[in-house]
């Protein structure tokens, strides 16, 4: 994401400062500058003879940041729902894999494939929109997603076969992803680093709330109507989104809506050497160029930096683990303890209790990391570390807890409640790495976020797949105990990069080290 001040190299800065998520990423500039230090003389030359323009003050109404708190909040709250709409939509289609098996005769696997590619879509989508996003605004990368995400929906709702719904589920997700990648720079764009805490904190818990959300609401419609009214849900839902978007959310990118005023006043005064500085550092710089580097820069930290590659495993266990229980707990609570399919769907209720625990602690964590920067005589990203490691304790607690509970003797209610801890380590296990990776690669934070975005999505698309067949296989015990020790595992990650993270960035070519 991006300030709204005139230049993208102040992304980072505020990224570090705020503890973003990794979703919230709108550009990935900083990584092109780095690769063509070599331009910066360039730059410095036609400063001098060009005039650059920039924001004329605390009033200029063309500024987000001077928008109205009620605007500010309407547009928040829109792009919040439009990203919880679409990983809402990544699950909501397990709701209708009866109905879809019935009708045209597949085996489960096969329906099974529908989440599969549409997280794959979704790993995919961030590397495309974020340099688009760099050229041509967010709003434009709105309205392109959303209107392509709805028309990619029809084909699914009135599917006649199993390919056609799996091939328009990929390119769904691969659409509709933009509000992932962008909406959190909407939000920056507007908010002032003081008051981003609350905004923010809705952000981080929208793309989590979403599948949680999704079995509760497409229970309930296939419990009274035929599984195809799950996806006309979607339909009206994302259509409502779209007008939305069009018609209260504006272009909030600094960088675009000053070109737009320059590119004005050269047409009002005829003066051809009024510049933003947008166009001054893309002068040099195409469209081509930003996805090569949105693309390559990645990988490039998936293969060369230990760090992002084990925090990016890590997280996509946890994310994976998430995804398979949605297959995992409809089995616990119909055979164990008679749930009709209407009611399957509260059984997540606990994770969405833990991840709103999680999210109303964050005064704490921010409170231990000044008091870890001052004890230490200046901040350093592993001090982000504390609630991931609070949150790789939780998380294996609550699967434990739920694994010794999913026997038919004991309540039902004993391992929902066990699902609270899961849904609290969950979220906090993701913001501490997020605002890790952001900080610990300071200069390549938008590539580090877009690397553990595409393996996360990627690699937790599988479990969906096998849920069934272990828990089955296992028994319902046994399973989640699998689950458990392999999320044990993980445990000493955290712990690891707080007290040795600093050493290992000092070893690496693209890690900060604040020297």
């Amino acid at each position: 994401m991006t300030t709204a001040g005139t230049h993208s190299t102040l992304t980072t800065d505020l990224e570090k400062q705020l503890q973003i998520p990794a979703e919230c990423r709108g550009d990935d500039k900083s990584d092109a500058d780095n690769e063509n230090q070599s331009d910066e003389l360039t730059s410095e030359e036609l400063n001098k003879e060009y005039q650059i323009i920039d924001w004329s003050g605390p009033d200029d109404k063309d500024n987000p940041m001077n928008m109205s708190i009620l605007r500010k909040w309407a547009v928040t709250l829109i792009v919040c729902v439009s990203a919880l709409n679409l990983t809402c939509c990544s699950i909501i289609y397990s709701s209708a894999y009866e109905g879809i098996m019935a009708e045209f005769h597949v085996q489960r696997t096969a329906v099974l494939s529908g989440i599969t590619v549409y997280l794959i879509g979704i790993g995919f989508g961030p590397m495309l929109y974020s340099p688009l996003s760099e050229f041509y605004g967010r709003r434009n990368i709105y309205v392109f997603s959303y209107v392509f995400f709805l028309i990619f929906q029809f084909p699914v709702a009135f599917g006649k076969n199993i390919p056609s719904i799996v091939i328009n589920r990929f390119l769904s997700g691969l659409a509709g992803s933009a509000s992932m990648t962008v909406s959190g720079g909407t939000i920056a764009d507007m908010f002032p680093k003081e008051e981003l805490g609350l905004p923010m904190m809705i952000y981080t818990m929208s793309p989590f709330t979403g599948p949680i959300l999704a079995p509760i609401i497409g229970d309930f419609i296939v419990a009274f109507c035929d599984w195809r009214w799950v996806f006309y849900v979607i339909i009206i839902w994302t259509g409502v989104m779209l007008v939305l978007v069009l018609v209260l959310v504006p272009e909030t990118f600094a960088p675009v809506l000053l070109t737009r005023r320059a590119s004005r006043m050269r047409r009002e005064t005829g003066n051809e050497m009024i510049r933003s500085p947008a166009e001054q550092q893309n002068a040099e710089r195409t469209l081509l160029q930003a996805m090569k580097f949105s693309i390559k820069r990645p990988f490039e930290l998936l293969i060369f930096e230990p760090i992002v590659l084990t925090m990016c495993i890590y997280a996509a266990i946890v994310l994976g683990i998430l995804y398979l229980s949605f297959e995992a707990f409809p089995l616990v609570y119909a055979n164990n303890h008679g749930f009709k399919t209407q009611y399957l769907g509260l059984t997540f209720i606990g994770l969405m209790i833990g991840q709103v625990l999680a999210a109303v602690s964050e005064p704490l964590w921010k409170k231990l990391y000044n008091r870890l920067a001052q004890s230490q005589h200046g901040a350093k990203p592993e001090f982000r570390l504390p609630q991931a490691i609070a949150g790789s304790i939780l998380f294996p607690v609550g699967l434990f807890w739920f694994a010794f509970t999913t026997m038919k003797s004991v309540p039902w209610i004993v391992p929902v409640l066990a699902t609270i801890p899961v849904g609290a380590g969950m979220l906090l296990i993701f913001s501490g790495i997020f605002t890790y990776l952001v900080e610990g690669y300071k200069p390549y934070s938008a590539s580090a976020l877009a690397a553990n975005a595409f393996f996360r999505c990627v690699f937790s698309s599988v479990f969906p797949l096998f849920a069934v067949q272990m828990y089955e296989s296992l028994g319902y015990m046994w399973a989640s105990l699998l689950l458990a020790c392999l999320t044990l595992i993980c445990v000493p990650g955290p712990f690891l990069f707080f007290k040795h993270g600093e050493r290992l960035r000092e070893k690496s070519r693209f890690a900060w080290t604040g020297k």
